[in-house]
């Protein structure tokens, strides 16, 4: 396993990108691992931009800003290069590629992936933030899907559990 891993979910406000960044540091902390997160957005509800910094470490995380991203996530074009100046040639970049047509572009890995387009085929846009967090939790060694998928049950609304674990698989399925 890994020392430090950074991870930043990013986007615009309402897309859920909070609670999956959420969702990821239980799932984390359950495995014993230690975790710091920290949010930022908009003081708008819908649209201004929103992030969400997890530092994951089996020493003490007591930072909770990302200084070098390992794994960035992008669910907007609003957020598409705010996050340039913490990527190095082993990031992962994971975007959107309907809502994200420009993403980042340097010595990084960059995938293009269909999270609101797999989301509206499972018959809900909003799960796009769960397809998005299947996708990176499939991106490497980051978390165990057991614990993912029990964290999962546990913080979503309870009427659509099965619903976010499909979108959760779905999104692992994308970068198998």
């Amino acid at each position: 396993m890994m020392d430090t891993l950074e991870i930043r979910f990013s986007g615009s406000g309402g897309q859920g990108l909070i609670l999956a960044a959420r969702i990821l540091a239980a799932a984390l902390v359950a495995q014993g691992r230690n975790v710091a997160q920290s949010q930022s957005y908009e003081p708008v509800s819908r649209g201004g931009l929103s992030r969400s910094d997890l530092v994951i470490s089996d020493g003490e995380a007591d930072f909770p800003l990302g200084g070098g991203l390992d794994y960035l996530l992008v669910l907007d074009s609003a957020a598409a290069n705010a996050s340039d100046a913490l990527l190095g040639e082993k990031s992962v970049v994971l975007v959107d590629a309907e809502l994200v047509p420009d993403p980042p572009k340097g010595a990084f890995s960059t995938r293009a992936l269909p999270f609101a387009e797999t989301a509206r085929q499972l018959g809900n846009r909003r799960v796009a933030n769960i397809v998005a967090l299947g996708a990176l939790a499939g991106s490497g060694p980051i978390c165990d899907n057991t614990a993912l998928e029990a964290c999962l049950r546990d913080m979503a609304p309870a009427k659509y559990a099965d619903l976010n674990v499909e979108a959760f698989r779905a999104g692992q399925r994308l970068v198998a």
